[in-house]
């Protein structure tokens, strides 16, 4: 599994990407190619599958922000747009790829296949026999997860300071715990900023996904910039505060699970941090019923028959 918080392996070149995954495609000769996400590797193996005259089939069709300087948002309009296949995994995912002219037969509301992981992985997270370091020194206290991860943030000095500021004012009231993406780590110490540690606050390596979805579940909320740590915290029944301008996971804002706080302000940032602390969002299941892979298995069948 790839480390949550931060990858720790370096960015290949886009153009190598899509070079790598045509020379893949040409020695193997797929029936289809199945990408998932807004990832670069995403619209890489997409681009290269439609030059090739390969079907495209895209988990997570569909979301948007509907801001195009995220990379990930242009990422998924042109992966939906070359694909043959779209699952999306909510309603409003099909509502947003209907205003753009793709609707059925094309589009399959499927739910998220995230959801499906997060059930399996949940209890055997819990029932390993060997686990984090953190999970001993942390006990029964309570306390709060946060990632930072993406270049809105990490790029632009003054929203890192304001989420540094925020969590280490937090971090007076309930122990916080960062696992560090190594492009926060950079940056941070670049601009020579430096994160308070102590008793309340631990910063550490960037975790695995069990040890990740075991602090998910244990966290009194979740502060984050993922897109699907997001998710998650729904998942696992968490409040979640959200350091960006928008989000894809629209639903869960208007349940109340998840609030948006750009990272403006350190004050504005506590603020929500307090207010979302201890919250309890509407009952909604907005991403299925965790059969999701079931679900896109069948109708690649189908649709090879």
């Amino acid at each position: 599994m790839e480390p949550r918080g931060g990858r720790r392996h370096a960015r290949r070149d886009d153009g190598a990407q899509l070079a790598g995954i045509e020379r893949i495609l040409l020695d193997e000769r797929p029936d289809a190619v199945l990408v998932y996400g807004d990832t670069n590797s995403t619209l890489a193996g997409a681009l290269a599958a439609a030059k090739l005259h390969i079907p495209v089939a895209h988990v997570e069709a569909g979301l948007r922000s509907f801001n195009r300087a995220m990379p990930e948002e242009i990422n998924r309009v042109l992966t939906d747009h070359v694909a043959r296949w779209l699952f999306a995994p909510t309603e409003a995912a099909v509502d947003n790829l209907r205003r753009e002219g793709i609707a059925a037969p094309h589009v399959h509301r499927v739910g998220d296949v995230m959801l499906d992981a997060a059930l399996h992985f949940s209890a055997l997270a819990r029932a390993r026999a060997q686990r984090h370091p953190l999970f001993a020194a942390l006990a029964a206290r309570p306390f709060v997860l946060t990632t930072v991860h993406r270049a809105e943030n990490t790029d632009a000095s003054d929203r890192l300071r304001a989420i540094v500021d925020a969590l280490a004012a937090l971090a007076g009231e309930i122990d916080v715990v960062w696992p560090l993406h190594p492009r926060t780590r950079k940056t941070l110490q670049a601009i020579g900023a430096r994160v308070p540690t102590g008793a309340a606050l631990h910063c550490v390596e960037p975790l695995g996904y069990l040890d990740m979805i075991e602090l998910e579940q244990a966290a009194q909320m979740i502060v984050t910039d993922s897109g699907g740590v997001q998710k998650e915290a729904f998942f696992f029944g968490k409040p979640c505060v959200t350091l960006r301008d928008e989000t894809e996971w629209v639903e869960l804002v208007d349940a109340g699970w998840n609030r948006l706080a750009p990272p403006i302000s350190a004050a504005g940032l506590a603020g929500a941090f307090r207010a979302a602390l201890g919250t309890v969002g509407a009952p909604v299941h907005p991403y299925g019923d965790g059969d999701a892979a079931q679900r896109i298995a069948r109708t690649l069948l189908e649709g090879a028959g």
